[in-house]
């Protein structure tokens, strides 16, 4: 009995008890951060790029004679047949022609996967939106005034894949708009 008080009242060794049970809620914990951090990191790179890929587009030359009809057909907005192309180019890559690696660096081909149920990685389209409201550059078009809309869906890549963590069901969206008035 006196043996068993005495282990009862033993306090040696209770700090490395406790830290076993805490171990694993603080790698899980700092996991967890590093990769919300990661998250958070590449959401914000999308945004930026799917911003530059408006910002492009809102100053490609204007067709002439100008017609804005809403929807993905490009043809009868902007001068150039290949505005479509160069804008997912731009939004991609940096680049026009989609040379530079972008902000991905070299693994940019393989981050530009599409989300489940999206039909394309980037994807651009086109509203019409009435000029009776708007004066100055707009004034001049026959038609209404055309907005340009810029949508990523692209897969999260995760930073612990290797180690077995499953994100395909994460996605990154991001979205920007511009009207175009063309240079």
């Amino acid at each position: 009995m006196q043996v068993l008080r005495s282990l009862l009242r033993n306090e040696n060794a209770a700090a490395a008890a406790e830290m076993m049970l805490v171990t694993p809620m603080l790698i899980i914990l700092m996991f967890a951060s590093v990769e919300m951090g990661n998250y958070f990191l590449t959401e914000h790179a999308v945004i930026k790029q799917v911003r530059d890929g408006a910002r492009y587009a809102s100053r490609l030359t204007i067709a002439e004679p100008f017609s804005c009809t809403a929807g993905s057909d490009l043809s009868g907005v902007f001068a150039d047949g290949n505005a479509s192309t160069d804008i997912e180019n731009v939004t991609k890559t940096g680049s026009v022609d989609g040379t530079a690696t972008g902000r991905f660096g070299s693994n940019s081909s393989t981050f530009w996967s599409a989300c489940p149920g999206a039909t394309a990685p980037v994807s651009v389209s086109v509203r019409c939106v009435n000029k009776a409201n708007y004066a100055g550059i707009y004034s001049t078009l026959d038609g209404n005034i055309p907005v340009v809309l810029v949508r990523a869906d692209v897969r999260y890549p995760s930073l612990f894949a290797a180690l077995g963590f499953n994100a395909t069901g994460l996605c990154v969206h991001a979205e920007s708009e511009a009207p175009v008035y063309g240079l």
